[in-house]
C-alpha cells in the first residue's frame, strides 16, 4: 500500500495468534460438516461436489485481474444462495486455504481471509429466494456481490490497521493510524480516511468484478447447481 507507515509491523500483524486462529477456523469448519452429516443435510455425495468446488474455486483465485479483481466470491456466494449459508460458508473459506497453499499465499493473514471469504457465502444463504423473478434474482445477488467486494477489504484492513506506526512516533498523529486513546467516532474517522486512501480503488475493481461474473454467468451457473440441489436433495 501507498501509506509509508506500512513497515515490517504489517507482516507481523497477528504472527503470534494467527495458528490459534486457524485451527479454531478448521475446527468450526469441521464442526459444520460433522453436524451436517449427522442431521443428513449433507452426505457422502455433497461433501464431494463441495471438495470439487473447492478446487475449481481455488484456481478460479489464481487467475489474475485488474486491481483487486479477483473471482474467488463468485462461486460462494451463488452456492451459498441455492446450497444455503452453511455450504457457501464452507466454500469460501475452504477454497481460500487450498488456494493459498497451491498459490504460496499461507501467512498470518490467512484465517482472517478465509473468515471473510465465508462470510461472504454465508450471507448469499441469507438472501430472499426469487425463482420466479430471474432477473430480481440477479439482481440481488449482483448487489450483494458489490457490496461483498468493498466489505471483504474493509475487513481484511482491520487484520493489520491497529498495528501500523509512522516512522516518526511524533508524527503518529497523522489523522489515518490508530491510537489507543481514540473514541469510537475517532477511530472510525480514521479508519474511513485509511480505507479511502488505501484501499477502496482496489475493493471497487473486485466489487465491479463480482457484478460483472454474476451479470454474466449468474443465471445458467444457477440452473446448474439448482439441478445439483434437485440430484442430490440438499437442504439450505
Amino acid at each position: 500500500m501507498p501509506l509509508s507507515a506500512t513497515n515490517e509491523l504489517m507482516g507481523q500483524a497477528h504472527a503470534a495468534d494467527a495458528p490459534l486462529v486457524f485451527m479454531l477456523l478448521l475446527g468450526l469448519c469441521l464442526v459444520v460438516i460433522v453436524a451436517n452429516l449427522e442431521t443428513r443435510r449433507m452426505d457422502s455425495r455433497v461433501v464431494a461436489v463441495l471438495g470439487v468446488l473447492c478446487g475449481i474455486n481455488a484456481t478460479l483465485r489464481l487467475i489474475p485481474g485488474p486491481l483487486g479483481f479477483s473471482a474467488v466470491f463468485f462461486l460462494p456466494i451463488l452456492c451459498g444462495y441455492v446450497f444455503g449459508a452453511e455450504f457457501g460458508f464452507l466454500l469460501g473459506t475452504l477454497s481460500l486455504l487450498v488456494s493459498a497453499i497451491i498459490g504460496g499465499g499461507v501467512g498470518p493473514w490467512l484465517p482472517f481471509q478465509m473468515f471473510a471469504a465465508g462470510w461472504t457465502g454465508m450471507v448469499g444463504g441469507w438472501l430472499p429466494t426469487f425463482q420466479s423473478h430471474r432477473r430480481l434474482e440477479i439482481s440481488l445477488l449482483m448487489i450483494w456481490g458489490c457490496g461483498a467486494g468493498f466489505l471483504y477489504g474493509a475487513i481484511m484492513n482491520l487484520w493489520f490497521w491497529p498495528y501500523l506506526l509512522a516512522p516518526d512516533r511524533e508524527q503518529s498523529n497523522n489523522g489515518v493510524l490508530w491510537q489507543v486513546q481514540l473514541g469510537l467516532s475517532d477511530t472510525l474517522l480514521r479508519y474511513g480516511l485509511f480505507y479511502l486512501t488505501t484501499s477502496l480503488w482496489w475493493d471497487a475493481g473486485r466489487a465491479i468484478g463480482n457484478v460483472l461474473l454474476i451479470g454474466l454467468f449468474g443465471k445458467p451457473i444457477l440452473r446448474l447447481l439448482r439441478r445439483f440441489e434437485q440430484k442430490l436433495n440438499i437442504t439450505s
